[in-house]
C-alpha cells in the first residue's frame, strides 16, 4: 500500500463503523485482539474529494511514497485547486515540468475529462455497490481495480473492501498469520473470511503492522 494513500488519526470523521468493526473483530480473531490495541485511537480517515483522490492515486502508481510525496507537491504548484479545468489548461507540457511521465500524463488528463464532461456518477457513488464503482472507475485509463478499492476504503469509506493485489496486505497476513511464509490468494480470502463485513478495518490494521506511524 502506498503511503502517499494512507492516513493517521490525527484529525477527525472518524468512520461510524470503526469502534463496533473493532471490537467484532477483536471477539472473533486472535491477531487481531493483539494488534488492535497496540494503535490505540489510530483510525482510518477518509479523503473528501474524489478527483483529488483519485488523481494522487494515479500520480503515485509504481514509485516510492517519498517519490510519490514530492511529486504531488509538485503538482500542487501546477494545479493548486486539484480541479479538472485547472488540470486541463495546465496541459501536457506543465504536466510533464511537474516529472510526470508521458503514460501519467495521459491517465490524469484522462480523468480530468470524465470528470469534466460529467461522464461519471460522482453524486451517486455513495448509493452504489462496490462491484457498481469499482466497475465505473476501471473504465477510466490508469485505474485498475486496486486503485479502484483504494477509492472505496479511503474516500467512500466502505467497510468491507479486501484489496487482494496488495502487497502489503499480503505481506502483513504472511507476517502475522503464517509465520512469513508466502501466501496465496486462498490463503488471504481464509483468512479474511472471518473478518466480514469488516474487512476494510482488519487490512488496515495490518497495513500498520508494517508501517506503524503513516505518512
Amino acid at each position: 500500500m502506498d503511503q502517499a494513500l494512507r492516513v493517521t488519526a490525527d484529525i477527525p470523521h472518524l468512520p461510524d463503523y470503526w469502534d463496533h468493526a473493532k471490537n467484532e473483530l477483536m471477539k472473533r480473531d486472535r491477531i487481531m485482539r493483539k494488534l488492535i490495541p497496540q494503535f490505540g485511537d489510530l483510525y482510518l480517515v477518509g479523503h473528501d474529494d474524489s478527483f483529488t483522490t483519485l488523481t494522487r492515486s494515479i500520480l503515485a502508481q509504481q514509485i516510492s511514497a517519498k517519490s510519490a510525496n514530492l511529486l504531488w507537491q509538485k503538482f500542487l504548484e501546477v494545479c493548486p485547486k486539484v480541479t479538472p479545468i485547472q488540470v486541463i489548461k495546465a496541459g501536457t507540457e506543465k504536466l510533464a515540468d511537474c516529472g510526470l511521465s508521458k503514460r501519467k500524463i495521459e491517465y490524469i488528463l484522462d480523468l480530468a475529462e470524465h470528470f469534466n464532461e460529467k461522464r461519471l456518477h460522482v453524486d451517486k457513488w455513495a448509493e452504489m455497490s462496490d462491484d457498481e464503482v469499482i466497475a465505473e472507475l476501471m473504465q477510466i485509463r490508469g485505474i485498475g481495480r486496486w486503485t479502484a478499492e483504494m477509492f472505496l476504503i479511503f474516500n467512500l469509506l466502505r467497510p468491507n473492501i479486501l484489496p487482494l493485489d496488495d502487497p502489503s496486505l499480503l505481506q502483513g497476513i504472511s507476517l502475522n498469520y503464517f509465520s512469513g511464509e508466502p501466501v496465496s490468494r486462498s490463503d488471504i480470502r481464509e483468512v479474511a473470511a472471518n473478518w466480514e463485513p469488516w474487512r476494510t478495518v482488519a487490512t488496515w490494521y495490518l497495513w500498520r503492522s508494517l508501517d506503524p506511524v503513516a505518512s
